[in-house]
């Protein structure tokens, strides 16, 4: 599986996007639009090992919600980003059976690295 979950408004999913997908055949699923569904999510999970690796601590809500204040669970990660995709670290970059979660200069070259055992 090629796939890129992102949002279509984020600068940064935008430059992760053209930095690494030039000529790979990806699939794209635009979270605000399109929001992510609990079984998605759940693979996804699957893939990384918790909800929270999932989950972005950078989003306006985090804050406002005053959720760094608080113990969140797992069931708490899920349900956060179910309920607003905000919350979902992004971009995500589906690999094969390889997950790339965030904006890193080392996350997006591990994705290039990726890319380049598949079209060679």
């Amino acid at each position: 599986m090629m796939k890129i979950y992102h949002l279509s408004s984020c600068n940064t999913c935008q430059r992760v996007i053209k930095e690494i997908d030039h000529e790979t055949k990806f699939s794209y699923q635009e979270i605000k639009s399109d929001p992510i569904t609990a079984q998605q999510l759940d693979e996804l999970k699957a893939k990384v090992g918790s909800y929270e690796a999932l989950f972005s601590r950078r989003a306006m809500k985090y804050r406002s919600m005053n959720l760094k204040e608080q113990q969140l669970s797992e069931a708490d990660y899920r349900r956060l980003i179910l309920d607003e995709y905000t919350f979902l670290k992004r971009p995500v970059v589906l690999v094969g059976d390889d997950i790339f979660i965030g904006s890193t200069k080392k996350t997006i070259a591990a994705a290039k690295k990726r890319l380049e055992t598949i079209s060679t």
